[in-house]
């Protein structure tokens, strides 16, 4: 067990797992809408389809699983105090999945009211949840890589809403803004800004913890959150105008720092103490790899520009980032994190009486691998369809169940936590 967490900081089971429970089903609802459009939603990233699809990864899946983390991470493993865990994520929770709905609803039907409401929604809820979590971590006495990893990505989470709430109000009412521009600085500061730095952060001390690895080196983890700030603050340059050439280099920059954490966690991974290599390590693994995946594809668009120019370039890039990435983390992260609550809490309530079920137990390693190879398969059949349009309906599909195979195990663990407590109150109230 890790000598830093503090356990007693924890907050109630339900306050993480109403997120983690949720986010799967984001997941499910983005492969139907592929199933439902089918191959025109490959095309281009400004179609409706593709930006609803989009939402529903970034803000649906990835934002509900990465708050729950943080509502966990925070106070356990990084010693920050939330203030009132249980009311904050069931206000935070629930106006996420309104604020998605609405965003959603906006791209298919581009309605402009909609727009509004789901960028008041956003702006409202994301505004209040990270200024709680972040005065947490600015008063937490803990130091470290993964301290400064976790308040950069909370920065980054809060500038990724700012100009999605820009872009949103621009798309209803009109601007003179550069949308264009200000979109690809918007998806720079979500995907390097909050949700790879906050993977970085968390893997710092998960990583060794679960996986048996050695400790990342210090001038990785500590040089990577800078490289990766100083990158974003560059791309951001693009608003007051920049070369294509300088623009493309700075990509490239932001990619290779994506590719160094990479190369270091598969490396750590191959001196784990552990060798049998379970379903978490493979999740893992298949995001370092698409990660690695993403900057060699950088280059072969910065030398061949007429791949870069073909509109399927950036939809081959986001399918990498978005399924191959941060939904193969995730889902390793949540088969780890959920089945390692249960048993916390459960040994918790037995004391001496009796002993909790073990974490393989909770979600059993048959149905976690079986699932991973279906989440391969899915994420294969998107990648192909981005070239080959005709598989994208049978893509959205796979994908689709794949997700509900996730969202299933989950309910999974949460049914062997409910039965066991039900009968350890049993005999706790026969006893007496």
């Amino acid at each position: 067990m890790h000598p830093n967490l503090s356990f007693e900081q924890a907050p109630p089971i339900g306050v993480p797992y109403r997120f983690f429970l949720t986010a799967p089903w984001f997941g499910v609802a983005a492969g139907l809408l592929l199933a439902v459009f089918g191959g025109e939603m490959l095309a281009s990233r400004w179609t409706p389809g593709t930006l609803a699809a989009t939402h529903l990864l970034v803000a649906g899946f990835m934002l509900q699983a990465m708050c729950g983390a943080l509502m966990q991470f925070v106070p356990v493993a990084a010693g920050g105090n939330i203030w009132r865990p249980t009311w904050v994520a069931g206000a935070v929770h629930p106006l996420l999945i309104v604020a998605v709905s609405l965003l959603v609803a906006a791209f298919l039907s581009m309605h402009p009211p909609l727009f509004i409401a789901a960028a008041h929604v956003f702006l409202v809820t994301l505004a209040f949840f990270g200024v709680v979590v972040s005065l947490a971590l600015w008063r937490t006495p803990a130091r470290g890589a993964t301290i400064m990893a976790l308040r950069i990505a909370l920065l980054g989470l809060l500038v990724t809403m700012g100009l999605g709430v820009t872009l949103a109000t621009g798309l209803a009412r009109g601007s003179d803004l550069p949308l264009l521009t200000l979109t690809d600085v918007h998806v720079g500061w979500g995907l390097g800004g909050w949700a790879l730095m906050l993977l970085a952060g968390v893997s710092y001390f998960v990583v060794p913890m679960f996986q048996l690895t050695p400790a990342y080196p210090a001038w990785l983890a500590r040089g990577l959150p800078v490289m990766l700030l100083l990158g974003l603050l560059a791309w951001s340059a693009q608003l007051a105008g920049l070369g294509e050439n300088l623009r493309m280099g700075i990509l490239l920059f932001g990619l290779a720092v994506g590719s160094a954490f990479a190369v270091g966690t598969l490396y750590l991974q191959s001196r784990r103490r552990r060798k049998v290599s379970d379903t978490t390590l493979l999740f893992f693994r298949t995001a370092m790899l698409c990660l690695l995946a993403i900057f060699l594809s950088g280059l072969l668009f910065a030398v061949r520009p007429d791949f870069w120019n073909d509109p399927r370039a950036a939809i081959w890039i986001g399918m990498l980032a978005l399924v191959g990435v941060f939904v193969s983390a995730i889902q390793g992260m949540l088969y780890k994190i959920m089945p390692f609550l249960n048993w916390l809490h459960l040994q918790r309530l037995c004391g001496l009486n009796m002993l909790p079920p073990t974490m393989n137990q909770m979600i059993p390693e048959r149905a976690m691998r079986r699932q991973y190879y279906m989440h391969l398969l899915g994420l294969a059949l998107l990648l192909l369809a981005v070239w080959q349009p005709a598989l994208a309906r049978l893509a959205g599909l796979v994908f689709a169940i794949d997700c509900v195979w996730l969202g299933l195990n989950l309910l999974q663990a949460v049914r062997v936590y409910r039965r066991f407590k039900a009968e350890l109150e049993h005999k706790t109230a026969a006893a007496v």
